[in-house]
């Protein structure tokens, strides 16, 4: 399956969640509130990143546009018409990462639905450590989690390629005006956010070397059943 297709494929499968979701206002809002739940987790896992002026940049690129609770709502609906154009415009490179992009997008929230759907009306309230940990375990196979990091690593690993050649970069923001034209803007916004974040590192061989260690050490404690600070992973900047 070439760039475009997966691409359309998960772009499909997103709008479909998006449409239950708000089909349904309650698991819409618990879904919401897991998200903001999960992406707090994901800045005290990974605080020393969002401290440290080399990283931080690339660090709240991945919990604002990978990892966390941003709103999609406005990337979703190009989507839905600009995928052709998209497929023609954007060097192939950056086809795939949109595409890992938004396929990681379809399985995030299919997860956040499971465990939100799992937790039920202790998100009306708040969950704490012991109760997500339980959800977590109910709500997907360990398959599917690691197939969740392995797509933010990919899109990490892209985007460090990606600003190894500086033409990229050159194309990425000529493209701006004709992007808004083709109505992609928001989508193009993503690629360079994540272009500009990469660009800052100097290369981010580490950085994800780190994430990857400690996001599955914690997926390794929570699918072993441990409930007890599996949030602190060792290993600082």
């Amino acid at each position: 399956m070439d760039h475009g297709d997966r691409l359309a494929r998960a772009a499909a499968e997103v709008a479909a969640q998006r449409r239950r979701l708000a089909a349904d206002p309650v698991l819409r809002e618990r879904s919401a509130a897991l998200k903001r739940w999960q992406a707090g987790r994901l800045a005290r896992t990974h605080a020393d990143f969002l401290d440290a002026p080399r990283y931080r940049a690339a660090a709240r690129f991945f919990l604002d546009d990978l990892y966390g609770g941003h709103d999609f709502a406005r990337r979703d609906a190009e989507l839905a018409r600009v995928i052709p154009t998209l497929s023609r415009m954007l060097p192939d490179s950056a086809l795939a990462t949109l595409a890992d992009a938004v396929e990681l997008d379809a399985l995030t929230e299919r997860l956040d639905e499971a465990v939100a759907d799992a937790l039920g009306a202790r998100l009306d309230k708040g969950v704490d450590e012991a109760q997500y940990a339980r959800a977590y375990r109910r709500a997907g196979p360990r398959a599917e989690r690691e197939h969740q990091l392995d797509l933010v690593l990919a899109i990490g690993r892209s985007l460090d390629r990606l600003v190894r050649h500086p033409l990229i970069g050159s194309i990425l923001r000529a493209m701006g005006g004709p992007a808004r034209m083709a109505g992609f803007s928001a989508m193009h916004a993503f690629l360079v956010r994540g272009f500009d974040a990469f660009s800052e590192i100097g290369g981010a061989s580490e950085f994800l070397r780190r994430i990857d260690a400690r996001e599955r050490t914690i997926l390794d404690r929570l699918s072993s059943g441990q409930t007890a600070d599996w949030t602190q992973v060792p290993g600082g900047c």
